[in-house]
């Protein structure tokens, strides 16, 4: 395995649990700015890496917030890691809108489907509203962390 690359992983899988300290107030007690640094990672950690960044996000977001949905936040956090791995796959193919249109779809309208079913249609229908908000702040956030990133990650490789 590749010292440097666990490495980043390990420091944006901690500016995940940073964020994840950053509660948004949209209703869901774990919504938070855990997903932004997993999707600006994408540009340079392979989608697997990204995924598992989002996945301890999520498990910290949870955990800073009481665990308000006990175990169902592993499905959460599984869900997390499967939407971050496919958006890096769509950011590896250049499908660089459509990343963006399936991360706040998957996390703000798939992710929480399951709980149709587990917890009842009332907490679908009112968690809907909340992620999608929490999901377009933030994608916008990374959208506008991105090319500031890109910038310096090319001059630190370049250095290297």
């Amino acid at each position: 395995m590749n010292v440097r690359l666990l490495t980043l992983t390990a420091m944006i899988a901690t500016l995940c649990a940073l964020g994840a300290l950053v509660k948004l107030p949209v209703g869901i007690g774990t919504a938070a700015l855990d997903a932004v640094p997993a999707l600006v990672s994408v540009m340079f950690l392979p989608p697997v890496f990204s995924g598992i960044a989002a996945l301890i996000g999520h498990l910290v977001s949870a955990l800073s917030a009481g665990m308000p949905f006990g175990p169902f936040h592993v499905l959460i956090a599984a869900e997390m890691f499967v939407i971050l791995w496919v958006f890096g796959l769509l950011h590896r193919t250049g499908k660089n809108m459509w990343k963006w249109i399936f991360f706040v779809l998957a996390n703000g309208v798939l992710a929480p489907l399951p709980f149709y079913f587990l917890i009842g249609p009332a907490f679908f229908y009112v968690a809907v509203p909340s992620l999608l908000i929490a999901s377009c702040l933030n994608a916008g956030i990374a959208i506008m962390l991105a090319p500031l990133v890109k910038r310096v990650y090319k001059r630190v490789v370049v250095v290297k």
